[in-house]
């Protein structure tokens, strides 16, 4: 379990002006995110736009990422849905050497019983060949797992953590407090990282390590002191990466570093000339 604490990064996947996958930029990213400290890549999450990639090119960036990765960090890969079958479909036809463990996002659009989600996630853990990672996220799937439902699943043997993204401490701290020992509370939201490992928490899986990693790093592995302060940094960043949806802001942010273009794919569309600005002010203040 202790590859899964610290800083797990929610890796976007660069694209050229023409959206083809851009994988020079997408090396160079890795390089910078290990470099920086991260402690594990999180491969074809949201962030990653894994909602408009052809299957072949998701096996492609995955191939790429464990290419330019090269065995320096884990690698936890995202496979999720909305339709079970499908998604142990998906599990059945992944290569998954060099896959550490799957993040597999609370079933969306469909908003189904907390039954249904224990059982949905029951048949991913039950086929899947490497430990399962839930992640709620009821800002995107508009149903929320409750802490119930999270220590309901956190019993079953291959299922080793939750990536908590509802915004709720008093939902995290019910799990912080009836959890498993082994079991991995993650946060989900880059500004709560602290206040997760107040409760028991043990890392994050964060959009904004794409461009600050050493950030995340000194959060999750510094002093007290350092912790703090590189915690407080983050509040001029944060609003501004998701004022026009996730992964806007983080790829315009990583252009302005010169780390990889802010391309994306429809429906999705770049940062406008405003927050473009805004980020641009916020970054070169930063330095």
């Amino acid at each position: 379990m202790n590859q899964f604490k610290g800083t797990g990064v929610a890796l976007v996947t660069p694209f050229h002006d023409d959206c083809s996958i851009d994988f020079t930029g997408l090396k160079k990213l890795i390089d910078h995110v290990i470099d920086g400290g991260v402690d594990y890549l999180v491969v074809l999450g949201t962030t990653g736009e894994s909602a408009t990639l052809l299957p072949a090119e998701k096996k492609q960036v995955l191939a790429a990422c464990l290419e330019y990765n090269s065995g320096r960090v884990p690698v936890v890969y995202g496979i999720g849905g909305n339709n079970t079958q499908f998604v142990l479909n998906e599990i059945i036809n992944t290569d998954f050497t060099g896959i550490s463990a799957i993040l597999s996002v609370s079933p969306f659009y469909n908003k189904p019983s907390q039954r249904g989600i224990i059982a949905h996630y029951s048949a991913i853990a039950d086929n899947c060949p490497v430990p399962v990672i839930l992640y709620n996220v009821p800002g995107r799937t508009m149903s929320n797992m409750t802490a119930e439902t999270t220590l309901r699943l956190a019993d079953h043997p291959n299922i080793i953590g939750m990536k908590e993204a509802s915004g709720n401490l008093e939902q995290c701290m019910q799990i912080a407090a009836s959890k498993p020992k082994d079991f991995l509370l993650i946060s989900g939201d880059d500004l709560m990282t602290k206040a997760m490992y107040s409760i028991g928490g043990s890392g994050i899986i964060s959009v904004l390590a794409n461009a600050l990693p050493s950030t995340f790093k000194a959060i999750c592995h510094g002093s007290e002191k350092e912790s703090l302060k590189a915690s407080f940094s983050l509040l001029d960043f944060n609003s501004l990466m998701y004022q026009e949806g996730n992964p806007v802001g983080i790829k315009n942010l990583l252009m302005h570093m010169g780390i990889c273009g802010d391309q994306l794919r429809l429906p999705m569309l770049r940062a406008s000339l405003e927050l473009n600005q805004q980020i641009k002010t916020v970054y070169q203040k930063s330095k």
